[in-house]
């Protein structure tokens, strides 16, 4: 259901569920394998090679549990386990880049809102359409795209159950690249090759501190960061060769 590939720094996973990726436990227990064996890696691209990115949740799985206390319990049991995925996937050291081709729905788009990176197709649908369907986005949704783009934005999205383009997303920094489709493959490459090519300790650490920002302990956070890449052998050899060039 998601294979992954290592070559060299950079990791890709391929999520290969047919026909929309739908997420079900099994594919979530994957997946969280595939984010642990790409830390190896300092790239981690989280792409598709079906015609949507994801459309979420299994929306027949849920129809099969919802009548039962117990079914409803498994169903919420799952979010969680989504949750806690993506979470992975946010805390990793890797840098992820979520390569969004076809539609990114409801869970789908939330495991992209857990990439540090999104590229999308300028005709891929991005949305959290689960208010029509009587529920949220239950796996993050609420809160990262709230982080992301804003409260104004998430409110929007949500409660409009509103579908927009990849154009439109990029606009409202719901990805921060849209491009034409037949470039997305090429481009996604480019930049995780981009990004493999930096030093990984300042990449992993830069990471961390963005993240801090979210609390009180950022700034603390980026003098102890800033102390442990100076003792590093890459860092001391990058700032060298910079100035020997400039000389």
């Amino acid at each position: 259901m998601i294979a992954l590939e290592i070559a060299g720094t950079v990791a890709v996973a391929t999520l290969s569920r047919p026909p929309v990726n739908a997420i079900d436990e099994a594919w979530i227990s994957r997946l969280r394998k595939a984010i642990g064996a790409a830390s190896r890696a300092s790239v981690l691209v989280l792409r598709s090679d079906q015609k949507t990115f994801s459309a979420g949740a299994d929306l027949a799985l849920m129809r099969s549990r919802f009548d039962s206390e117990a079914g409803r319990a498994q169903m919420v049991a799952l979010a969680r386990e989504m949750q806690q995925a993506y979470a992975a996937l946010e805390a990793s050291p890797c840098i992820s880049v979520a390569e969004i081709g076809g539609a990114a729905m409801g869970g789908g788009l939330e495991l992209a809102l857990a990439c540090d990176l999104r590229i999308a197709s300028a005709t891929a649908p991005l949305g959290l359409p689960e208010v029509r369907l009587g529920l949220l986005p239950g796996a993050g949704g609420t809160q990262r795209l709230a982080r992301i783009c804003g409260e104004a934005t998430a409110k929007r999205l949500i409660l409009g159950a509103e579908v927009v383009d990849g154009t439109q997303a990029a606009r409202l920094g719901i990805v921060q690249w849209a491009v034409p489709p037949e470039a997305l493959r090429a481009r996604a490459m480019q930049l995780a090759q981009d990004l493999a090519a930096l030093p990984p300790a300042s990449l992993a650490a830069c990471k961390r501190c963005i993240a801090a920002a979210r609390g009180d302990a950022g700034y603390e956070l980026e003098l102890e960061a800033t102390g442990m890449l100076l003792a590093s052998a890459e860092t001391q050899g990058r700032v060298r060769a910079f100035l020997d060039k400039r000389r």
